[in-house]
């Protein structure tokens, strides 16, 4: 029997900490479901790529690092923004799998109250491999590169995705 997980995350973007964890996942699972949270979301500080992109992002950083893609499925699933109905929505749009993966206190609760096992991987240097870390930087032409794969850093530049992330946050003052 295969025995398969879910990693929930918004992936804005997707950096070394997540790569981390799918790594650490793989060891205990046959079979990943990286599951894009937020998918409707974009063009904000918060939510600045598409789920389009980030699935981009995550299928390249996956082939980057020699991860094997038949053990792996990448889901976006849109929020309900309905706390009390969120995991049968999770659960009606995805394979069947046996734990769920999150740090996200209210989705670990969620889940749990739902009969679901949930557990964390162990997070990688979190001070620094965060996604706000990584907006931040972009926002503040700071080294963010660092922080996130090859791929994916080609990626965000090839969608004008510094751009985006700077304009979205522009404030206008007028005098």
């Amino acid at each position: 029997m295969v025995k398969r997980g879910v990693m929930i995350g918004r992936f804005q973007p997707f950096h070394f900490g997540h790569l981390k964890g799918i790594q650490q996942i793989l060891k205990e699972v046959d079979e990943l479901i990286i599951l894009i949270g937020s998918a409707q979301y974009s063009h904000s500080f918060n939510n600045p790529f598409t789920a389009g992109e980030r699935i981009m992002m995550i299928h390249a950083a996956l082939l980057e690092y020699d991860i094997d893609l038949t053990r792996c499925y990448i889901i976006p699933l849109m929020d309900t923004n309905d706390n009390r109905i969120w995991v049968a929505h999770l659960v009606s749009c995805v394979p069947s799998f046996d734990v769920a993966y999150s740090h996200n206190p209210l989705v670990k609760r969620l889940l749990y109250e739902s009969g679901i096992s949930v557990k964390s991987t162990q997070l990688y240097n979190r001070e620094i491999y965060s996604a706000t870390e990584v907006r931040n930087r972009i926002l503040n032409n700071g080294a963010w590169e660092e922080l996130v794969p090859k791929s994916v850093a080609d990626i965000i530049k090839d969608i004008s995705g510094v751009e985006r992330i700077q304009q979205i946050c522009e404030t206008t003052i007028k005098i």
